[in-house]
């Protein structure tokens, strides 16, 4: 859930946006490297991820960067599950549908965490919030329209990817909000039982004797990429957790989406990739309603902090 008290710093919030931009950017081209030149198994790799942001916390304790804070385990259980689903479901949406039909599926997820809040959390959003939703999922379908197929199979697997991944964003939002956690405190504790769920559920996608799997030998530059990305995902989920414990699960969508057009912008600019005008369009669609929402955003936060002054009569 949102957090309503605090007002966080611009500075510090867009500090926190460009770490988490550049990390993500950085990941996804180790990524590729790593599936197109090893085929390293996908979901092995993700666990590793976890297991590398678990050791990278372990680290901060030792430096005390941060304190743990105990949790209950059935408290931590939902989270890790639907951590879990959301891999295994969007990976399976990836395999089973065109990319485009999995970009455009991938928008959902923004509505579907303002009806899961506004269900199930009592959250309230105003009108002018949830019409910026539009020109963004309007823009995203215009740059993947050409390449939209659907069948009963891939839609099943978008649909499912799109509701576990929307629950799991809104857990960790209310989890961190519930139990007065930081972004650290309760990635501390997800992050070692996500990669103990994803080391049962591997060796059924990914058998580790076969070849290709997780006990194939594998080059020193293979270890190499593969410790990188590991590093890349410690400051990744913890960039992600801040931004979501400090703000919301909606305001962490617009920054993918911001993502989505930079990748988009930097491959024309930078490698030439051919671009047509619907695409041009469809980003200058999703740019919009990026706008929109953080100036609506900034408005609804500044009116709350009038009230708080109004309130306690002295600055807060």
């Amino acid at each position: 859930m949102e957090s309503r008290n605090k007002v966080i710093s611009p500075t510090k919030l867009t500090i926190c946006i460009l770490w988490n931009l550049c990390s993500s950017i950085a990941i996804v081209f180790s990524n590729k490297w790593i599936y197109t030149n090893y085929k390293f198994p996908n979901v092995t790799l993700t666990c590793i991820h976890f297991f590398m942001t678990y050791l990278g916390l372990k680290v901060c304790i030792f430096l005390n960067i941060f304190t743990p804070k105990k949790i209950p385990l059935c408290e931590m259980i939902p989270l890790c599950l639907s951590f879990c689903g959301f891999v295994v479901f969007t990976n399976l949406s990836l395999q089973n549908n065109t990319v485009g039909t999995y970009q455009v599926a991938k928008v959902m997820t923004t509505p579907a965490i303002l009806f899961i809040h506004t269900l199930f959390y009592g959250r309230k959003y105003s009108m002018k919030i949830m019409l910026t939703i539009f020109p963004i999922i309007i823009g995203v379908f215009l740059n993947s329209w050409y390449d939209v197929k659907f069948n009963v199979l891939g839609t099943t697997y978008a649909l499912l990817g799109v509701l576990v991944t929307s629950l799991y964003q809104v857990l960790v939002g209310s989890k961190q909000q519930e139990h007065q956690l930081s972004s650290m405190q309760l990635l501390f504790y997800q992050a070692p039982l996500s990669a103990l769920v994803l080391a049962f559920i591997f060796p059924l996608r990914e058998p580790p004797l076969e070849t290709g799997g997780l006990l194939t030998y594998w080059p020193p530059q293979a270890i190499g990429f593969v410790i990188l990305s590991g590093v890349l995902a410690f400051s990744v989920n913890l960039s992600i957790y801040w931004i979501i414990g400090n703000t919301s699960p909606v305001t962490y969508n617009m920054v993918g989406h911001l993502k989505f057009c930079i990748t988009l912008t930097g491959g024309v600019l930078i490698f030439h990739d051919p671009v047509s005008l619907n695409q041009m369009i469809g980003v200058v669609l999703t740019l919009l309603g990026i706008i929109c929402y953080t100036h609506f955003k900034v408005q609804e936060q500044n009116k709350a902090r009038d009230k708080a002054k109004d309130k306690l009569g002295k600055p807060v």
